[in-house]
């Protein structure tokens, strides 16, 4: 029996990802206009607007000012997700 192997869709190109997510995060988080145009949504958990709007606010701001991306938060290279503390 002769195996064949499909062909992998392209993956897309994760340095062009982290360059959109980072714009956006800097964007909705810290209003900062990108050099393109970006569109995107930014969601907020009922947790953290229960929180208080101070609280809210630095976590934002945090999220926003995020750039310590590495493989173990980070394995794609996407730039979309990151963990902040207060």
């Amino acid at each position: 029996m002769a195996m064949t192997v499909q062909p992998q869709p392209d993956r897309p190109d994760s340095t062009v990802i982290a360059a959109q997510n980072d714009a956006f995060r800097k964007l909705a988080c810290l209003g900062v206009p990108p050099a393109q145009p970006i569109q995107g949504r930014m969601h907020v958990t009922r947790a953290l607007m229960e929180a208080g709007d101070g609280f809210m606010a630095e976590a934002v701001k945090a999220t926003g000012e995020f750039a310590t991306f590495e493989p173990e938060n980070d394995p794609e290279g996407w730039h979309d997700f990151g963990a902040v503390r207060g």
